[in-house]
């Protein structure tokens, strides 16, 4: 693999570990500027709003710069952002530096996600495309613990410091070993916007709402029912996030592998098994080993569909792959956000802290559904897609670009 997506991963690694590690310092944050826990929720509710509408608009804004710039001004961005947070004299400050670091996380993962898979041959995109993520993944293993465990010892200014250290990091990785890659010519935003046109292309995006909604249907309340539920202390809640962090660690590169091989099976499994997983945990949380042992599960399923999807995208918009690359990695948080509602409305309706894990099961189940329509009408229309396609136009000329620079 390239030294260039070890750039990317860094600058992955960085942007996962902002993006989750908020989680963790809330009642610093909140006892700091004086607001409730819910209040200071809209540090995380603000964030994931700025992925979903900035990913496509910052995509948009950069149509007519070169990607390698553009994934440079975005780390730009997103340093910028996290010293804001790191400094702000307010809640309301903070919240700003929250948005400007979110805008650059969809656009960063969406055009990151066309330079990876520009870098190597065709059968090999999906394992580029994990490689990339793997960054993210590995930030809620390391970065996230350990972002928290300053934040609390140290202060939480010190975690977003370093997280915008990160940033830097990131930046200097990507002008130095990342390659030029111009826009390939004459693609325009028009291209970009027809990609949407595409029925598998929305049939992925779809997917991705669903299965990874499905994850995080059961993720998001993890807290109250591993400790009212399984009976772990309040302590425990961090270990087995390393836990689930683990297990996206090793799915998101069993994705990647495999996804080049035969991409709409192992989307069958994976989503298939997180159903089942899903479907199991109301009954594997009354019991701490089993919890533990499906919380990893949980990670490495909901993981091992990420490179796929994200490669099914990049496939089937043909020749202009950036905006909708960009707009399903916003289809991501939007599953977050969905899951999360859902949970919470099963909750509150007096079902238990293990009810949420039925809407996770039944939204993963609704993904293998449509990845079956999917493939149904692929054989229909006689389209191949499978792990030999390539991006039609510019990715060939892009890749041939890089090596020969």
């Amino acid at each position: 693999m390239p030294l260039a997506l070890l750039a990317l991963a860094i600058g992955a690694f960085g942007i996962g570990t902002t993006e989750f590690v908020i989680m963790g310092l809330l009642p610093e944050v909140a006892g700091d500027f004086g607001v409730s826990i819910p209040t200071a929720g809209l540090l995380v509710t603000g964030y994931a709003l700025g992925v979903m509408f900035g990913a496509p608009l910052m995509t948009v804004l950069g149509t007519k710069v070169a990607r390698k710039r553009m994934l440079m001004l975005l780390m730009g961005l997103f340093i910028v952002g996290n010293l804001l947070s790191a400094v702000a004299p307010s809640f309301a400050v903070m919240l700003i530096g929250r948005v400007v670091a979110s805008l650059a996380h969809g656009a960063f993962f969406g055009i990151g996600s066309v330079v990876a898979a520009g870098l190597v041959a065709p059968d090999k995109k999906a394992g580029a495309l994990a490689m990339m993520f793997t960054g993210l993944t590995v930030a809620n293993v390391v970065g996230v613990p350990l972002g928290t465990l300053v934040g609390q010892h140290v202060g939480w200014r010190v975690t977003f410091a370093l997280v915008a250290a990160l940033g830097v990091v990131g930046l200097v990785g990507i002008a130095r070993l990342v390659p030029e890659m111009p826009r390939a010519e004459g693609v325009h935003l028009r291209h970009e916007l027809a990609a949407f046109k595409n029925a598998q292309v929305l049939l992925a995006m779809a997917m991705t709402v669903l299965g990874f909604g499905g994850v995080f249907a059961a993720i998001t309340y993890i807290a109250p029912m591993m400790t009212h539920v399984a009976g772990f202390a309040d302590g425990s809640v961090t270990w087995l996030l390393v836990l689930f962090g683990l297990g996206m660690v090793g799915g998101n590169l069993v994705g990647g592998r495999y996804a080049d091989r035969a991409l709409m099976p192992m989307l069958y499994v994976s989503l298939g098994a997180l159903a089942v997983v899903l479907a199991l945990f109301p009954l594997t949380a009354h019991n701490k080993v089993l919890a533990a042992l499906t919380i990893t599960l949980i990670g490495a399923l909901g993981f091992a569909t990420v490179p796929p999807l994200q490669k099914r995208v990049l496939d089937q918009a043909h020749g202009a792959p950036t905006l909708a690359s960009a707009v399903n990695i916003g289809a991501f948080n939007l599953g977050n956000a969905l899951s999360a509602w859902l949970g919470g409305l099963v909750i509150a309706a007096g079902l238990g802290y293990t009810a949420p894990n039925w809407v996770g099961a039944a939204l993963a189940v609704g993904a293998l559904l449509l990845a079956l329509v999917s493939a149904t009408l692929e054989r229909r229309d006689g389209v191949s897609g499978g792990p030999g396609s390539v991006v039609a136009g510019a990715m060939p000329t892009e890749r041939q670009t890089a090596v020969q620079r």
